[in-house]
């Protein structure tokens, strides 16, 4: 064209070719840009263009007059700022100015690419005072004011909510009437993504405690209520998680107490896992040191999901489900209404988690609601004390610690301490209270607590029992063990061969008023004594011959049947002269009642050891001609007397090596055909057999004391009393002093702890 001889076409050729060489920059900007867009997906790529410096010039060409090359520009930088050092280096560059020019580009791709840019820079803070310089938020607030913009409504909302999360852009969006604004616009939106975002972006601002007074000054609790009954479950997670922030505000705490428990409570029903969890979140922070809040879950009939939350698929919906129940039961009416609804049996699953939260949780609900007998016992039967005892070897601190809380708890009876020992509890309690890392408060409440609602093994463990460790019935002394060593039930002692170790001496003075009345029938009515006799057959190996029928006693095996009764030879007796028919119909009949007796009650009844109605004597005795003296000083003096008079009576220290004690209780042992004794058989008592017998007896009417146990069989009971005072002065209030009693030697004779006297009592 150069070469025509029109100089019309060589003007149009001019031109072209200088239009041509002014656009070359922009045409290689543009295929430039665009080549590194596609680069910058890639993580490696990406470092490779910061690298090379690449990220200025990109930042430059966001002012380029070319749509495309702005288009190619951003989206590179947006690629190249999802890596921190990018993001970190594109506020030094200055990026902001240009970036907020972007928003006002008639091509949307554009803006919408600018906006996501700012919301990634923007979560750095040093970004986001830039933004707020540069009249950043009042960019944003017209985009979202902007009907025509509404494709852009959410990435807006995304940045603001990051801006939001300064005190200082908080301030400034409030001042200029803002964030009445925002939610206004958030209440009168109806697409799901803008009130997640408007949600999401509270709930960011509401982590600053004056960003929440803001808030709560702009009463956005009433729009975050709303959120939760529009149905859409991302909208449901924003707004309880914009919930449970604000909570730490009191305030805004009241406000959703009285407003929004029902919605989150109706929550718990939910299909959604995730929507069921942020609503337990919100439940927990609600009720945390509030008890208005945790009746208010209450009334809204929140407790029966809450409990069956304790078994969700989410680690985060069980310990907060966990944690709102916990609240709750800090008020009696309540735990009483969780304990009904099983509270406790769901909770064995919970106990077995492999989530530290859970497990910490789920241990603190256990403590919460096991000061309720009838609750330790659902525990019990759940099998949840297994996977308690196993969190005390938990390495969390946290978890440990609230464990042996939970088992202090839990061993407030006898039945669930004994089970908790059997489980090893015990042995796990006393080593980590020989370390002092693992050591806590808890630990050594728990093992103090433990002993004292076994005294059995706390005596055999620990040789002593304190005045207010108080002797029942099931309480057996089998000796000293060493620690670690298991100590037997007293069903697994009574089940062993006889042996030549020292007897096991127990106590049971269960008044069994049928027993007794069975046994005082007229002799000849044999078979109603065998089929109507109401002794607790509760296991097959419990057929004791307090009534035992001829066919059971030839069934038993030799060695097994214990001779605490005489009823045996009085049926022996009673059928005497009957037909042979009619003792093989008796016979028949007693087998078929027995079978169905045993059937009925084995499963589900405990053993129980054959009462011994001579303690029960004792007492009553005791309870007769001791209770009645006036001064408690009378009344131990008169127990040791009594003591000593039912064990063999005083002996002298001269002659106790010829007091034939051990081969007392051997013709016992053999007449029982049993290690186990019950303390009313022996006649004959040594120091230990004395001072068990004047413990119990002192704690069934009142006299307090405690009992020790020495070395080579000796254990003797301490008592403390008030000496009168000095002849001649009166209203003087001594210090009560204390005292060792003689049940030996001088029974009676009080000896003051400290002294020569009780020292040689002690020792031989």
């Amino acid at each position: 064209m150069l070469s025509s001889p029109e100089e019309e076409v060589l003007a149009k050729a001019c031109d072209a070719i200088y239009k041509f060489a002014s656009k070359e920059d922009v045409v290689i900007h543009e295929f430039a840009t665009l080549c590194l867009a596609q680069m910058a997906v890639e993580y490696t790529t990406k470092v490779q263009i910061f690298e090379q410096g690449g990220l200025e010039p990109l930042i430059r060409l966001l002012d380029s007059p070319d749509p495309d090359v702005k288009k190619n520009s951003v989206e590179c930088i947006y690629l190249l700022v999802q890596d921190f050092q990018s993001r970190a280096a594109v506020s030094e560059l200055n990026v902001i100015p240009p970036l907020l020019e972007l928003l006002k580009s008639e091509y949307p791709v554009i803006q919408l690419l600018a906006l996501q840019t700012l919301e990634v820079i923007s979560k750095d803070r040093e970004t986001r005072i830039i933004l707020g310089e540069n009249q950043g938020l009042d960019c944003l607030l017209k985009i979202l004011e902007t009907n025509e913009f509404n494709d852009l409504h959410v990435e807006a909302l995304a940045v603001l909510g990051n801006c939001l999360e300064d005190v200082h852009a908080m301030q400034l969006i409030q001042q200029t009437g803002g964030l009445k604004k925002l939610l206004s616009f958030v209440g009168d939106s109806t697409v799901p993504d803008i009130q997640k975002n408007a949600a999401k972006a509270i709930a960011k601002a509401a982590y600053d405690s004056e960003n929440r007074k803001i808030l709560n000054e702009e009463e956005v609790e009433t729009c975050l209520i709303n959120l939760l009954e529009i149905d859409n479950d991302g909208v449901k997670v924003a707004a309880s998680q914009a919930i449970s922030a604000m909570c730490e505000n009191l305030s805004s705490k009241r406000v959703f107490g009285l407003q929004g428990i029902p919605q989150l409570v109706e929550l718990l029903s939910s299909n959604n896992e995730e929507v069921k969890e942020a609503a337990v979140i919100a439940l927990a922070n609600l009720t945390t040191a509030s008890p208005s809040n945790s009746s208010t879950v209450a009334e809204a009939e929140g407790i029966e999901p809450l409990v069956k939350t304790l078994n969700a698929q989410r680690d985060g919906a069980v310990a907060n489900a966990a944690a709102v129940l916990t609240n709750m039961a800090m008020q009696e009416p309540l735990r009483l209404s969780i304990q009904s609804h099983g509270a406790m049996s769901a909770l064995a699953e919970p106990l077995r988690s492999t989530n530290s939260q859970v497990q910490s949780r789920a241990v603190l609900l256990v403590a919460a609601l096991g000061c309720d007998a009838d609750a330790r016992a659902e525990l019990r039967n759940a099998g949840g004390l297994g996977p308690l005892v196993e969190l005390l070897h938990s390495k969390n601190k946290e978890v440990r610690r609230n464990a042996c809380w939970a088992v202090m708890v839990c061993a407030s009876d006898e039945l669930t301490a004994v089970e908790l020992c059997r489980l090893g509890a015990l042995d796990i309690l006393e080593e980590i209270n020989l370390s002092t890392g693992r050591k806590n408060n808890f630990s050594e409440a728990a093992l103090e607590k433990l002993l004292d609602n076994n005294l059995s093994q706390k005596y055999s463990q620990m040789g002593y029992l304190s005045s207010s460790n108080i002797i029942t019935d099931g309480f057996y002394d089998y000796g000293q063990i060493k620690p670690g060593i298991k100590l037997l039930s007293l069903e697994e002692l009574s089940m062993q061969e006889l042996t030549d170790r020292r007897a096991t001496i127990f106590i049971n003075a269960k008044p069994q008023e049928d027993v007794l009345a069975v046994e005082e029938k007229p002799q000849n009515s044999s078979y109603e004594q065998t089929t109507l006799s109401p002794v607790s057959r509760k296991s097959s190996r419990e057929k004791s011959s307090l009534l035992v029928s001829p066919v059971e006693e030839k069934q038993e095996p030799p060695g097994r049947r214990s001779s605490f009764s005489k009823s045996s030879s009085r049926e022996k007796g009673s059928r005497k002269g009957k037909g042979k028919k009619e003792e093989e119909k008796m016979i028949d009949v007693t087998q078929v009642i027995s079978k169905v007796q045993d059937e009925i009650n084995q499963e589900n009844a405990q053993w129980q050891p054959p009462p011994d109605f001579v303690l029960l004597d004792y007492i009553n005795d005791a309870s007769k001609t001791i209770l009645p003296l006036t001064t408690t000083r009378e009344q131990v003096v008169a127990l040791a007397q009594f003591v000593a008079d039912k064990m063999g009576g005083a002996i002298e220290k001269e002659k106790l090596h010829d007091f034939s004690w051990e081969l007392h209780i051997s013709e016992i042992e053999y007449e029982l055909k049993s290690n186990v004794v019950p303390i009313g058989k022996v006649k004959k008592g040594t120091f230990y057999h004395r001072a068990l017998l004047f413990k119990v007896i002192a704690d069934r009417i009142g006299i307090g004391c405690s009992l020790v146990r020495g070395e080579y069989n000796r254990a003797w009971n301490e008592v403390k009393l008030v000496d009168d005072s000095p002849q001649g002065v009166t209203g003087l209030l001594l210090p009560p002093q204390e005292y060792i009693v003689d049940l030996m030697f001088e029974p009676g004779f009080l000896m003051k702890q400290g002294s020569a006297e009780a020292d040689q009592y002690k020792r031989i």
